[in-house]
């Protein structure tokens, strides 16, 4: 397993600032999280996570949120 330098983050840190492990995650699909200098858990983006196992009722959400976020634009335009 490779890991990218920059999606590294101590448990600490994922402890008290997750919005920051949580942006990375977002930036890079994935976070590693270290404990006593090792990887131990991973903080996946599950909208770019092709391999996560969602629920047919879990996938409509996540692709209705993402077509919402692509064309929110549009859709605002077509309710006036």
């Amino acid at each position: 397993m490779t890991i990218n330098q920059e999606t590294i983050i101590s448990i600490t840190e994922a402890n008290q600032n997750f919005s920051r492990a949580a942006r990375l995650a977002e930036k890079h699909g994935e976070v590693i999280i270290f404990r006593n200098n090792k990887p131990k858990y991973r903080l996946v983006d599950l909208e770019r996570e092709p391999e996560f196992e969602l629920s047919d009722s879990e996938r409509i959400d996540v692709a209705a949120a993402r077509i919402l976020r692509l064309y929110r634009p549009a859709f605002e335009e077509l309710a006036k």
